[in-house]
Order: C-alpha cells, then structure tokens, then sequence
C-alpha cells in the first residue's frame, strides 16, 4: 500500500484501537475526496475480516445484492443465500463472525450512508446488530465511514434512538495543511515553490485527491488552468457533484453557499435567510450546521459580541474559486486564467482567498509569533461605525495582557506600506482602541507573501512581520 502523507493523529487513533479491551463502533467522517477511506485502510493494512462498500443511487435490493456478494466473498467456499431484508442480513454477518478465529474483528462498511435507502429499514438493523450482539463483546471494531454529513452526524453521531451515544469514536477528517501539501507534492517530486503551493491552495484548499491532479512539470497557473478550465479537468466539473453527494436536498445548500460567495466578510442568519428566501426554522439551522461540520463555512463570532451577531462565512476554497471564476466559462476559451492575473477581480480573490489559508493554519501563525503556551482566543473584529469601515479579519486576544491586531496581505514582491496604508492602519488601531475599551497593548502583526519592506512608514507601527514560511 502506498505511503500515506502526515494524518499522524488520525493513524494514531485509529491505531489504539487494536489494544481497546471492548468493542469498538468507530464514525469516520468528513468531505467529499479528503481521504476518509485510504486513511481507514492503512490503519488498519488491510485486516479486515468483513468489509463492503455502499452502492451510490441504488435502491434496497441492489444494495442488499452487495451486502451479499462481500459476505459470500468472506464465507469463501461455503454457499449463502441472499437475504431478503437487513435484519437477515446482519444475522448473516454475526454467524460468519462467530465463525472467524481472529482475535480482533475488523468490519469496515465504507459509503454507510447509501445503504440507508428509503423505507429499508438499514438503520434499526444496524441498530440491532450493534445493541444486541457487538457491544456486549470484546473483540468487535466496526468502522464505518461516510461523506454524506447530514446522515453521518444525525442519524449516526447524534442519532437520538437505539444507537444513541452507541459510537465510542468519531473521527473528523479534515484537509491537510500547507506542510502536508508540501510532504504530498514533495513525494510526487515536485519542485514548486511555497508561494505557487498557496497559489494552488488558495483554488483548491487541502483535498488531497484534488493535489493529485497536479502536475510537476507545470506551474501553478498553468495547473489552475488545466485542472479548472480544461474540457476535462477535475475541478471544472467536480461542483455538481460535491454538494448533492454530502447533502440531502443540496439545493439550499448550494443557495447558502452561493449568497455567501458574494460577501466575503461574512453574513448573519438574517442575512442569510433574506438572501435565499430559506425559512427561519429548525430546518435552516440543520443545514448551516451541516455546512459548518463539513468545512465548507465558518460561524465565528466578532470581537467583544454576542451569540445574536454571529457571521458565517464561505470558507471552501473551491467552492468560492467555482462560483468566481470556473461558473459559467466555457471549455473554447483558451489560457482563461492566465489571462485573468492580476485584474480587480483576481486581486479581490487573492487577497480574500490568502487571508483564509492564514485563518485556516492560526496555530503556525500562534507559533511563529512565540504564544503557542499562552491562552488566547482568536476572532474578527469591525467597527461599529459604519462610515469608518474599519475592520481586522484576525484578532488574537491573549491571556498575558496583549492583543495582535492580525493583517494579512498576498503579493509577489515584499510588501510596501505607503503613507496612505499607514494612516489607514493607525486609524485602525485607533478605533479598535476606542471601541473596544481595551487596556492591553496592541500589537500590528502583518502576514505577508514575501514580508514587508522597511521604510519610515513600517519602522515603529508593524511589531510582528511574519512571511508565508510561518504558515508552513
């Protein structure tokens, strides 16, 4: 099996299940493409005494017909018949498992969420499997694994009937960072730098399946170009999937998503619900909290307030990367995103685009700034005045008397701070003073590409400059 890059936590855990002295219902979960399922596989290298994967858009009898070609597989040389209904099924899969000498069995039923067909009856029957049979033992580890996260977190995680508080782990699979991004392209002997491996990030986050697409004999603008806008590149077709993959009735979904993409500081409920016409029920928030879990938004709370004023905001990189620039182009177009550098809209993006991989790796920037020991809490912050328009998108409170007034800039050349941007960050600093009523020192801490020139306008306003290594 091939090397797997970083997931040493996940390994790790997955890993200490092998030693567990009790049965084990483990809940993989997380995006679409982000590696849930290669991760699981190498754990576990491959010991499983059962395992089956669910069948996309198929109905109760074709997923059944699965289930019993894997139990004939792992029966061998011994006929089974096909079971007619779910609970059959499981009472097939206990009787092979009291059958197998292992010490520990492995079961991994992969895609778990497309068995869970209409009217089949799949859950009670897993239900049953687990309550009356696997948790009253000692050497059971079931795996599941799943990207549909509205079924993985309501019907399994928090599921409020028999299998309530039944998973013993549940495991997150997040993207990977720029280091492990790095370690990925590194091993596919990759020579680009770390300012294209932003450049890359920036459209395509840390899916790792989206990093194999790319090419080391091209640059980072010529592999934008053809994994985006090619006829048949991966990412130029990969939105329509995505969504209705994950989410039930994806369509509002995809409404929120796309009212998001055209405000990049963020939106309130309110907001949200104005724009997409959504209903203010219980319904909405299942479906912003889907969104959250899955990592295509943030909510986040602005310095000093409430719960009431909480912003969400579009964090996916290639969902905000589709709806900018990948919608609506057409395949004829030649060299479209090389020819679109460095215009207003590409600058708009990239600005907004960098300060998200920035936000999305605070604890490099934490470390780089030497307060990885000390207690904080991080936010946004935007004055209440509406005709000053200040705000800072990163606001570092710490627990030793200082707050770090975080900026955060993408350029290709070190970064000059002229007299107007000087007046306009001390005014900032200014107003966040005065609003917040704030007693502790404030610090300017600039994130840039390349770090910031020296001149007379930095010299005494800037008391961190970080460069892009940090985020690594």
């Amino acid at each position: 099996m091939a090397n797997i890059i970083g997931r040493e936590n996940e390994l790790s855990a997955l890993r200490a299940l092998q030693s567990s002295e009790k049965s084990e219902f483990v809940a993989v979960y997380g995006r679409r493409r982000v590696g849930k399922t290669f991760l699981v596989r190498t754990a576990f290298e491959g010991k499983f005494v059962f395992q089956v994967t669910g069948l996309g858009n198929a109905n109760l009898s074709q997923q059944l017909t699965n289930f019993h070609i894997a139990l004939q597989k792992a029966y061998k040389n011994t006929p089974i018949s096909q079971a007619a209904d779910w609970l059959t099924a499981f009472q097939q899969l206990i009787s092979y498992l009291k059958n197998t000498e292992n010490p520990k069995k492995y079961i991994f039923i992969d895609e778990l969420p497309w068995f869970d067909t209409p009217n089949s009856g799949f859950i009670q029957a897993l239900e049953h499997f687990w309550n009356s049979w696997a948790s009253s033992r000692n050497d059971i580890v079931l795996i599941v694994c799943g990207s549909a996260a509205s079924w993985m977190l309501n019907k399994l995680i928090n599921n409020k009937g028999g299998l309530h508080n039944r998973v013993t782990k549940r495991l997150k699979v997040v993207p990977f960072t720029l280091t492990e991004c790095e370690m990925f392209l590194r091993n596919k002997h990759s020579v680009l730098d770390r300012y294209q491996i932003i450049q890359l990030y920036m459209v395509m986050g840390g899916i790792p399946y989206y990093w194999e697409e790319v090419s080391s004999s091209l640059s980072a603008s010529q592999n934008i170009e053809q994994i985006c806008f090619s006829e048949n590149g991966l990412l130029r077709t990969e939105f329509s999937n995505l969504y209705a993959s994950l989410f039930k009735n994806s369509e509002k979904h995809v409404s929120i998503v796309n009212c998001l993409a055209q405000k990049a500081k963020g939106l309130t409920r309110d907001d949200i619900l104005k724009a997409t016409k959504l209903t203010n029920a219980g319904s909405t928030t299942r479906i912003l909290d889907e969104l959250e879990e899955s990592g295509f938004i943030r909510k986040y709370l602005p310095f000093g307030n409430k719960n009431k004023n909480s912003l969400y905001q579009l964090v996916d990189f290639y969902t905000l990367f589709y709806l900018k620039f990948i919608n609506g182009t057409q395949t004829i177009d030649q060299n479209h995103w090389i020819n679109t550098i460095d215009n207003p809209k590409h600058r708009a993006w990239s600005g907004y685009a960098f300060e998200q991989v920035c936000l999305y790796h605070i604890q490099c920037i934490k470390q780089a700034l030497g307060i990885s020991g000390i207690q904080t809490a991080t936010s946004a912050w935007r004055s209440s005045n509406a005709e000053n328009g200040s705000q800072v998108d990163l606001v570092i409170d710490r627990r030793d008397q200082v707050i770090n007034l975080c900026e955060m800039k993408y350029s290709i050349n070190p970064f000059v701070i002229d007299k107007k941007y000087a007046n306009e960050l001390q005014n900032k600093i200014g107003t966040f003073k005065t609003e917040t009523k704030t007693r502790k020192s404030v610090f300017l801490t600039l994130i840039t590409t390349f770090g910031v020139q020296t001149n007379n306008y930095s010299a005494g306003l800037v008391q961190n400059s970080l460069t892009m290594d940090c985020l690594f």
